[in-house]
């Protein structure tokens, strides 16, 4: 069965990684997987549509190619991936009506803080109009689950944990030790470390983790730092990681997803605060390659954590309960082992792409009455 596939936000092949590029492309293959073949029915960007008329003029030819595309290839649904006020669906509403197929949703988000400012008032609107055309909207956030019960009833809901490939990230003995080597750390604890170096709350969380760091460097903590990521804030974070850990860091620069688990499997356990962070699928990533967690519990990190079995959470705001939970399992290799198996299970258990999201596979089959 065909589904015309929209991801308003940006397209799943865009250059710049993200947790939101992840999880769609995830989605993306389950599906594929489960026999459903997808038709990218528009590469339309709406990011901030409110706020740019220039596309609302393009938004009007952009529903008629989709249109077109999707009534070629015979959809007998349409699924949008991530509709919000900043990037609302314009396009899929419009083609499943006028071809008369399902229209579903896959991680929409409500919020009505964005009608009360003139900026966003548009984008507000129409995401809300979408979410009330969809005849079911998944979530992968059970804060959005409770915020889509303010505008839908309650069987056109559905939660769906979020998932990886685990055999993707599953821990590689030959990497550990060829990394290691040319890490020159020895037995050393490593912590690893991976995030986008953008000018937001990703940099946020990493002057958070190096500060704290910091801190246990200079009590007499021994351990080494590892950073995978790039970006436009580079140059603060070497200057900062240069002051606080001199002599104890390697910056990677950016790592591509599939070369994530090698250097995963390199560490002993991975930091992130993660600072208002949405879900952070990195998590999982660093879970499923053995790695122990550190964050905050903080936004979505809960609901991909489990705090205390197979990662340390610490409330947000608590520096110094942050900084002991780093060193409790630098110290402690056999509560990092422990908690690093419990978390490869976990993994596999709670958060396996194929299984999680066979359910919106499903779902679709049913709503195009071929389930």
């Amino acid at each position: 069965m065909n589904i015309a596939f929209y991801a308003p936000f940006k397209p799943l092949d865009h250059p710049d990684p993200s947790g939101d590029r992840t999880i769609g492309r995830e989605l993306a293959a389950a599906l594929t997987e489960k026999g459903l073949s997808l038709t990218v029915a528009s590469r339309f960007r709406a990011r901030w549509f409110s706020a740019r008329p220039t596309l609302w003029l393009q938004g009007l030819p952009a529903r008629r190619e989709a249109l077109e595309t999707a009534s070629r290839a015979g959809a007998r649904a349409f699924l949008t991936y991530h509709a919000y006020y900043k990037s609302p669906d314009i396009i899929g509403p419009y083609v499943a009506r006028e071809l008369g197929i399902p229209y579903v949703i896959f991680q929409g988000v409500y919020s009505t803080k964005p009608r009360r400012c003139l900026k966003t008032r548009l984008g507000y609107e129409l995401n809300r109009r979408s979410l009330l055309a969809a005849e079911l909207v998944f979530s992968n956030r059970r804060l959005d689950v409770e915020n889509l019960g303010r505008l839908l009833p309650r069987e056109k809901i559905a939660y769906v944990r979020p998932g990886i490939n685990p055999g993707a990230f599953a821990f590689d003995a030959a990497a550990r030790r060829e990394l290691r080597r040319a890490w020159d750390v020895g037995t050393r604890p490593v912590i690893v470390t991976a995030a986008m170096f953008r000018n937001d709350v990703k940099t946020e969380s990493l002057v958070y983790l190096f500060t704290r760091l910091g801190e246990l460097a200079r009590s007499g903590l021994d351990f080494f730092l590892v950073v995978a990521g790039d970006g436009e804030m580079r140059e603060r974070l070497v200057g900062l990681a240069g002051r606080e850990l001199p002599g104890r860091h390697r910056f990677l620069g950016r790592v591509p997803r599939e070369g994530l688990g090698a250097v995963l499997s390199a560490g002993d356990l991975f930091a992130f605060p993660g600072i208002r962070e949405s879900l952070g699928m990195v998590y999982l990533e660093a879970q499923a390659a053995g790695l122990p967690v550190v964050a905050l519990a903080d936004g979505g990190v809960p609901e991909v954590v489990q705090a205390g079995h197979t990662g340390l959470l610490t409330p947000p705001g608590d520096d110094a309960a942050y900084a002991r939970a780093v060193a409790a399992l630098v110290v402690n290799r056999e509560r990092r082992v422990a908690m690093g198996e419990a978390a490869r299970a976990y993994v596999r258990e709670c958060h396996d792409s194929s299984r999680n999201y066979g359910t919106v596979a499903g779902a679709l089959l049913r709503l195009a009455g071929e389930g």
